[in-house]
C-alpha cells in the first residue's frame, strides 16, 4: 500500500474535483456495490466537514463529519465509504481514527453517534463504539445506531 495522505475541509472550502471525487466514490459505493437506490445528496453536505483520503492522488476514502443537532443530538460521522482498491489494507480504520479526531478538534470532547451498517458493527465496536439498540431497515440494508462515548 502507498502512502496515503488525507485533508479535512469545510464543504465551501471544497473544490469542484473534491465534490466530484466523493460523491463519484460514494455513488460508486453506496449506489452500484450494493446496489441501494436513495438520495444520497441529502442537503447535510452543505454544513458538514469532510475527511478525503488520498493514495496516488486518487480519492480512496471519504467519510462526513457531522455537527450537532444536524442527523443526531450528537456530533455524528456519516457516509463512511473506502474504496475497493484499498479495503483489507486498514485504510477504513486509519479513515475513522481521523473522523474521530476531527470530531473532537471541530466540536469539542462529547459523545459521537452513528448509523451504521449492521454488517461492520465489528469494526465500529473495534474503534469504540457501541450499539445502542434496534436493528432498523435504512434503504434497504440493516444498520443499527452507535455510539462513541
Amino acid at each position: 500500500m502507498n502512502e496515503i495522505v488525507h485533508t479535512v475541509k469545510h464543504f465551501r472550502d471544497l473544490t469542484p474535483y473534491e465534490v466530484y471525487s466523493m460523491l463519484r466514490l460514494r455513488n460508486e459505493v453506496f449506489v452500484v456495490e450494493q446496489n441501494c437506490v436513495f438520495q444520497d445528496a441529502d442537503n447535510k453536505d452543505l454544513y458538514c466537514h469532510h475527511v478525503l483520503m488520498y493514495e496516488n492522488k486518487q480519492l480512496v476514502a471519504y467519510a462526513r463529519i457531522v455537527p450537532k443537532g444536524l442527523t443526531y443530538e450528537e456530533m455524528s460521522i456519516g457516509r463512511v465509504v473506502t474504496s475497493a482498491l484499498v479495503r483489507g489494507t486498514g485504510a477504513g480504520k486509519q479513515l475513522m481514527q481521523v473522523a474521530i479526531e476531527s470530531c473532537y478538534r471541530l466540536f469539542g470532547p462529547g459523545p459521537i453517534k452513528i448509523g451504521a451498517q449492521l454488517y461492520a458493527e465489528k469494526f465500529y465496536n473495534s474503534l469504540g463504539f457501541t450499539s445502542t439498540g434496534a436493528v432498523y431497515d435504512e434503504d434497504g440494508i440493516p444498520h443499527t445506531e452507535m455510539i462513541k462515548a
